[in-house]
Formats: C-alpha cells, sequence, structure tokens
C-alpha cells in the first residue's frame, strides 16, 4: 500500500478557507455539530476565531457550507453514472446504490452526515437545514428521472422504494443491527426495479 500523506502535513498545504472546512469536517463527524465550537474548530485548523469569521460570517454559516460541500459528492455520483451507463438506465440506478453500498463502512462509526445533522438541527429554518432539504429534493428529482428513463411505469413510487432503501441501509449500517448491508442492499435495489419493470415487449409509458 502507497504512504499516505499525514494529516498535518496535508492540511499545512492548503489554503485557510479550505482548512477550515476540513477541521470543521473532521470534528463535526467526530463529535456532532452542537459539542463542536468555533473555538476547537481554529485549534484544529490552526488558525484563530477571528479568522474563521472573515470566511465565514456565523458557525451555522460554516456548517451549512460543510454539508453543501457533502452533497455536492453525491451529486457528483449521479453525474458519474450518467457518463459511463448513458444507455443503460438500469445500470446507473445500480451504480447509485453501489455508490452508497461501497461508503457504507465509513458510516459505521460516523454515521451519515444528513441523518446526524437533522437529528442535530430540529429548527427548519437553519441554513444548515435548508441545504439538506435542496439536496435531498434535487436527489428524488434526479432517481425519479433515472426510474423514467429505465421504462419503469410509477418513476416516483420506484424512487421512493430505493429511497428507502439507501437511507435505511445507512442507519443499519451504523446501528449494526444488520451484517452484510452492501451486499444486501444492491439486492434490494436490483429486485425493486426488477419487480417494477413492464414485461417484455409491453409498450413503454408515454412520457410528457
Amino acid at each position: 500500500m502507497a504512504a499516505t500523506t499525514s494529516r498535518p502535513s496535508r492540511v499545512a498545504k492548503l489554503p485557510p478557507r479550505e482548512r477550515i472546512l476540513d477541521a470543521a469536517e473532521e470534528l463535526f463527524q467526530r463529535e456532532g455539530i452542537r459539542r463542536v465550537g468555533v473555538q476547537a474548530i481554529a485549534e484544529r485548523a490552526e488558525t484563530t476565531k477571528m479568522a474563521i469569521y472573515r470566511h465565514f460570517e456565523t458557525k451555522d454559516a460554516l456548517v451549512a457550507e460543510w454539508l453543501r460541500i457533502v452533497a455536492a459528492d453525491y451529486q457528483a455520483a449521479f453525474d458519474r453514472v450518467e457518463v459511463e451507463h448513458p444507455d443503460r438506465p438500469r445500470e446507473r440506478i445500480l451504480g447509485l446504490a453501489r455508490f452508497i453500498a461501497e461508503g457504507l463502512p465509513s458510516l459505521s462509526y460516523r454515521g451519515c452526515p444528513f441523518i446526524n445533522s437533522l437529528a442535530e438541527l430540529p429548527d427548519r429554518a437553519h441554513p444548515a437545514r435548508q441545504v439538506i432539504e435542496e439536496h435531498k429534493a434535487r436527489q428524488t428529482r434526479r432517481l425519479v428521472g433515472m426510474c423514467a428513463d429505465a421504462g419503469l411505469p410509477d418513476p416516483e413510487q420506484v424512487a421512493a422504494e430505493i429511497t428507502f432503501a439507501l437511507e435505511g441501509a445507512q442507519v443499519s449500517m451504523q446501528n449494526g443491527s444488520i451484517d452484510r448491508v452492501g451486499e444486501r442492499l444492491l439486492r434490494i435495489v436490483a429486485g425493486i426495479v426488477d419487480r417494477h419493470r413492464p414485461p417484455r415487449g409491453a409498450a413503454r409509458p408515454a412520457t410528457d
């Protein structure tokens, strides 16, 4: 295995804003949003509270930006499977499920950042919650589109079932209640798609 750069030497090369976000991500994931103060982030980023507030007006703004970056990784997964399987809509759906399955081991001790953040931020007006809700809505729209492209008669229902499976798998991985979660998730998603596929030779549903 190739040697990896240690965190201090890697982080030292980052610009100040990215160094702050790197420190915030590590602390928010490990200790939770509420327990981590701006001073702790400043110390981890080897900077000052004043420097943090130059880049982020408030701690809430910093939390929202961190979640925006996490959301972008998920959206990039949609982009990737669409490029990899341009004419195979079923494989796009399974590729998305594979992305989630491959990320499950890290959730076994950290948990899903979206689920954890929602639990810590009950106020729906919080900017970070708005980031999560917008991300989830966009994710649902894209998944519905994939299901429609696959010729599934009720793409919204299929997308809902797949979403329940993906998010349930993340919780089950974190609480350790189910073994072989990634393997089971892929089989479940494939089963959902195949169960909803119209019989061979049946006409595809009309689209607007």
